[in-house]
């Protein structure tokens, strides 16, 4: 489909225009929600396998976490009570 001026329209599904950015936290959000502090927040990330969620990078010297990967790692520890296998 093409515009008055000749330009190709993308047309996108209307879900995904309704769908809004996730929420990012940072890293007081996320010491706040699940109760740890940040050497264990990076030891979670730096583990083999991965035992906290990845962060994701904002710019060179800013991370933040997708709210719906700590709402997952908490529903697990309580799934889990916190062990891992």
């Amino acid at each position: 489909m093409f515009n008055q001026h000749g330009a190709q329209q993308v047309q996108t599904n209307p879900s995904e225009q309704q769908r809004k950015p996730e929420k990012l936290l940072r890293l007081p959000d996320v010491e706040s929600l699940t109760g740890l502090k940040k050497s264990s927040i990076y030891a979670g990330m730096k583990a083999s396998p991965p035992t906290f969620p990845y962060c994701v990078r904002l710019s060179t010297r800013a991370v933040a976490w997708r709210e719906s990967d700590i709402a997952t790692w908490q529903a697990q520890r309580q799934h889990t009570g916190g062990h891992h296998d």
